[in-house]
């Protein structure tokens, strides 16, 4: 069981769940839009956000001795080291204005770890900065990037289908921003900080209607697509109305981040 149980946690905090999340939203999106499938895109996502994602989490705990660097960080580096070299083979096989919206992001994730500025920490500790900026990086990296690379003709509903995940994205962020509260700086200013917890599921709520009667609005209507997520709507409202400071670290790092794979596999399911 204890084997068992420490792969699991690799497989956590190693961003392979996160990467995987992330690889559902961009299989979404080719088939919301109907666009041909790109291996490339799909596994310059995946492996990219593993690199991404290890290197904001353990670049400055391991740089200031926060966390001792054990076997498994070492394999952690290891598996990040052989992402990278995925990446950039991945990164060479696409389109060359998709290159440069990878590399938009490439900064924006790199601003988000490294004091650049002078007298500044790193874009991560700007207070409330946070939870927009891991938004719009899931946003641009899940829909914008597969669209662009298959030279889709960016319409409405694209942007339609933005903001809905955009809103998504950023309503899973704050059921992880309420189950880490007692975890956070004081002076980062996440939305539970500042509104308190209360006032946060309100704001949750409102947006994931928000999120389902944008749903009318779509040139590709469908009823089924209108329950499937009204049914992800309920979901994510449920985990974040549950959602609390005394919560398992699983509660959001496994079973909120698998809410886009769960939409991806019932939208195969239905499809």
């Amino acid at each position: 069981m204890r084997y068992f149980k420490n792969i699991f946690e690799f497989y956590i905090n190693s961003s392979i769940h996160v990467a995987l999340s992330c690889f559902a939203l961009v299989h979404l999106t080719y088939s919301m839009f109907h666009i041909s499938y790109n291996t490339s895109v799909a596994f310059f996502t995946f492996f990219g956000t593993i690199v991404g994602y290890n290197f904001v989490k353990y670049d400055a705990l391991v740089r200031d001795k926060i966390v001792k660097v054990n076997a498994q960080i070492q394999w952690i580096a290891f598996l990040s080291f052989l992402s990278l070299i995925a990446t950039g083979y991945y990164f060479f096989q696409l389109e060359r204005f998709t290159q440069i919206i990878g590399l938009v992001f490439l900064i924006i994730v790199l601003l988000y770890t490294l004091p650049f500025f002078p007298n500044k920490k790193n874009a991560r500790n700007w207070a409330g900065i946070k939870i927009y900026i891991v938004a719009l990086c899931w946003v641009g990296v899940t829909l914008f990037l597969p669209i662009v690379n298959n030279n889709a003709e960016v319409t409405s509903f694209v942007f339609l289908v933005a903001i809905q995940r955009y809103i998504l994205i950023f309503v899973l962020i704050l059921i992880f921003e309420i189950v880490d509260l007692k975890w956070d700086d004081p002076h980062l200013k996440t939305v539970p900080q500042q509104i308190g917890v209360s006032q946060t599921k309100r704001v949750g709520v409102v947006l994931m209607f928000l999120f389902v009667l944008l749903e009318f609005l779509s040139n590709d209507f469908r009823i089924e697509f209108l329950a499937l997520k009204t049914g992800l709507a309920i979901t994510t409202v449920l985990f974040l109305v549950y959602a609390n400071e005394n919560r398992s670290r699983y509660y959001a790092s496994f079973w909120v981040e698998s809410i886009p794979i769960f939409w991806w596999l019932f939208l195969m399911l239905f499809s």
